[in-house]
């Protein structure tokens, strides 16, 4: 049933994000190092695979490269921070958001603007056209505020361990959507063994905490657990 899998709405946005960033840094690359088209054919091939295997790697959270990402351009290294919130298909095995929150976060987005000039018309997101229930956004909706104020205060924590500015961003990115290789002092071809002790426990909290899809694990520090019935 491959027509399934090809129609499928996620599919074609994940894709789709494969072909264009994997095709964005590419050209990123030939035009700030100048290779025109008369380059050597191995030159161009070699810079268009390590593009597809570091965009693959890093929206899949596999946590292999085949090279430094954050040397070939700030705004690639931008760029490979975004994707470390994006994350695989959905029912994967992939940290990060997902693909299907962000596309229906997108679809809803896009709807409230039609919302707002027709306020008595009924609007709602569809998913491989069926209807989205609100409570499903609403769910998408918590989980991107919790992911994002698990990032920001990921970010704080990794900074009070004397870690700079680029690498705390880029460790809490990393660590809460299990991608491997984040930042700075983290970056590619460094690892994470310089973080002190607590730094690594918080590391690998953080780990736990986007692997197990936050509520898991923020459900037990919350007192609706705990309390009786």
């Amino acid at each position: 049933k491959i027509k399934k899998v090809i129609q499928d709405d996620e599919f074609k946005l994940y894709l789709s994000f494969l072909i264009l960033f994997s095709l964005f840094v590419f050209f990123i690359i030939l035009y700030r190092n100048n290779i025109l088209l008369n380059s050597s054919i191995s030159k161009i091939e070699i810079i268009l695979r390590e593009s597809i295997f570091q965009v693959v790697s890093i929206i899949t959270t596999t946590g292999f490269v085949t090279t430094d990402y954050t040397q070939w351009a700030p705004f690639i290294t931008l760029l490979f921070f975004g994707l470390m919130f994006l994350g695989g298909s959905s029912g994967s095995t992939s940290g990060g958001i997902k693909v299907v929150r962000h596309m229906l976060m997108i679809k809803s987005g896009f709807l409230e603007f039609k919302r707002a000039l027709h306020p008595n018309a009924i609007i709602q997101a569809r998913y491989n056209d069926k209807i989205v229930s609100s409570s499903i956004s609403y769910n998408i909706l918590g989980f991107f505020i919790l992911y994002m104020l698990s990032f920001i205060i990921g970010s704080f924590v990794f900074s009070a361990f004397g870690t700079d500015f680029e690498s705390s961003i880029g460790l809490a990115a990393s660590t809460l959507g299990n991608v491997g290789p984040a930042l700075g002092s983290f970056g590619p071809n460094n690892t994470y063994s310089s973080l002190p002790e607590w730094g690594q426990i918080w590391a690998s909290f953080l780990m736990l905490l986007g692997r197990l899809e936050l509520f898991t694990v923020l459900i037990l520090f919350t007192p609706f657990f705990w309390k009786k019935t």
